[in-house]
């Protein structure tokens, strides 16, 4: 559960939600996603409701939330994302599966388009889910967690993509764990834990008091965090 949150995420950038487990980062994506209900308040998309604005929206779920096993290719599971323009009961013709070929190229998955899922490495199925995202050309991302658990390799496909988003205008909202990368990684950062503790430009923002104010008496986690922070000052 979360409350009291009041934050309007600025266009053009990448932007860490950053929080211990339990602070409702997901909780936060999905109440924009309308996955979750809300008590009260409202979340607005481009300034409308989520769902006259749906279309803008891109969604990267967990990949711990996601049924591998289920009997779909790798090329499959990306043309899923281009289903509002295909239209359901629609066949996917050459065009479509062109189009999904091309986003898994992005992510170095070309050529791994007819493997089934469930034969990916975890770093690859969360690299299917991106490019998934990628072939609805969204004007905002949400993605929660997509470097948990994966390889060096993914990675690096991962923020690349990210910072090509950047560069052509889009705006991403990234769940993220890892303390050690949020300055490198991102523009803005929204600490949360059950009610938003400070957000805004990571240089200002991430600091080793409202990580402490985020984190609480979990000190041992920023011990790394505090000493490159007091370096880069």
């Amino acid at each position: 559960m979360i409350w009291d949150v009041d934050y309007d995420a600025p266009a053009g950038k990448l932007i860490a939600i950053v929080g211990p487990n339990g602070a409702g980062k997901s909780t936060l994506i999905k109440a924009t996603l309308d996955l979750v209900p809300k008590v009260s308040g409202d979340v607005r998309v481009f300034g409308q409701p989520y769902e006259e604005q749906r279309t803008r929206v891109a969604y990267v779920p967990q990949r711990t939330s996601v049924d591998w096993d289920f009997p779909v290719s790798a090329q499959d599971v990306v043309a899923m994302g281009l289903y509002k323009k295909i239209g359901w009961c629609r066949p996917v013709t050459r065009r479509w599966r062109i189009e999904a070929r091309e986003a898994l190229d992005r992510v170095g998955l070309a050529d791994f388009s007819r493997r089934q899922i469930s034969q990916l490495s975890g770093g690859q199925q969360q690299r299917v889910f991106l490019a998934r995202a990628l072939v609805q050309r969204a004007d905002l991302y949400l993605m929660d967690e997509p470097f948990a658990g994966v390889d060096a390799a993914t990675e690096r496909a991962i923020l690349q993509v990210l910072r090509d988003l950047r560069s052509t205008g889009k705006t991403a909202l990234v769940v993220h764990h890892d303390l050690q990368t949020v300055a490198d990684y991102f523009d803005h950062v929204l600490l949360l834990n059950m009610r938003l503790v400070a957000s805004g430009p990571t240089a200002e923002v991430f600091t080793e008091e409202n990580l402490r104010r985020t984190y609480g008496g979990r000190l041992a986690l920023l011990d790394q965090v505090g000493t490159r922070l007091a370096e880069g000052q």
